[in-house]
């Protein structure tokens, strides 16, 4: 087999397992379902994996992977950064948007993950979270958000969008960039009417970069 074909077979894979692993539960699951949803014997599928963990290893790089690119794109290009920030929030609404099944394996399932690729998938969510608090802490330095822990604002951040996996659905009446721009605009300015100071709280950011009109 082809280095291409084997390619293409680990794709049609991941996009099985997690089609199955959405639908009917990650422990319910069987590779030999695995192996039915495209075509192959159960003795044929461990040519190319071995067990489930390892296709949850694949999801896991295939979704770090894109918003791991994204956001370093956006990162070296000199964008502001809140506008790094709220393009992250909508690659993360997008990934849900199109890849759903593949994203709630991504946050239920990372811990079945073989010890043996572990580290590798550790260094890709470490990389991406030093990114965030890095742009926080550059929105800090720059007076763009108010003094704060640096890491918990980027927990907090994680919280608010990585959650709304559990109750966005692609088919709901709100558009993914709009709920990605809502869910921003909380983080930012939060919901009160007045900063915790007694200021005017950051204004939404409801246009182009940094909320220009």
């Amino acid at each position: 087999m082809t280095a291409e074909a084997r390619v293409s077979r680990k794709e049609q894979l991941i996009e099985a397992a997690a089609v199955l692993f959405d639908r009917q539960g990650y422990y319910t699951t069987g590779v030999e379902d695995i192996a039915r949803a495209i075509g192959l014997s159960k003795p044929t599928l461990y040519h190319y994996v071995r067990t489930k963990g390892e296709i949850v290893a694949w999801i896991h790089d295939e979704i770090m992977d894109i918003l791991l690119r994204r956001l370093e794109e956006r990162v070296s290009s000199g964008l502001s950064p809140i506008e790094v920030l709220r393009l992250n929030v909508i690659d993360i609404i997008d990934v849900m948007d199109t890849k759903p099944g593949h994203l709630r394996v991504f946050f239920e399932h990372h811990r079945e993950i073989p010890e043996a690729l572990r580290r590798e998938a550790k260094v890709k969510r470490d990389r991406y979270q030093a990114l965030i608090e890095l742009t926080i802490a550059d929105g800090i330095e720059k007076g763009m958000f108010r003094k704060t822990d640096v890491r918990l604002a980027t927990l907090a951040l994680f919280g608010i969008t990585n959650w709304s996996y559990q109750w966005y659905r692609p088919a709901g009446p709100a558009k993914s960039q709009e709920v990605a721009q809502h869910l921003f605009d909380v983080f930012l300015g939060g919901i009160s009417a007045t900063g915790p100071d007694g200021s005017e709280p950051v204004p939404a950011v409801l246009h182009g970069a940094d909320g220009s009109p």
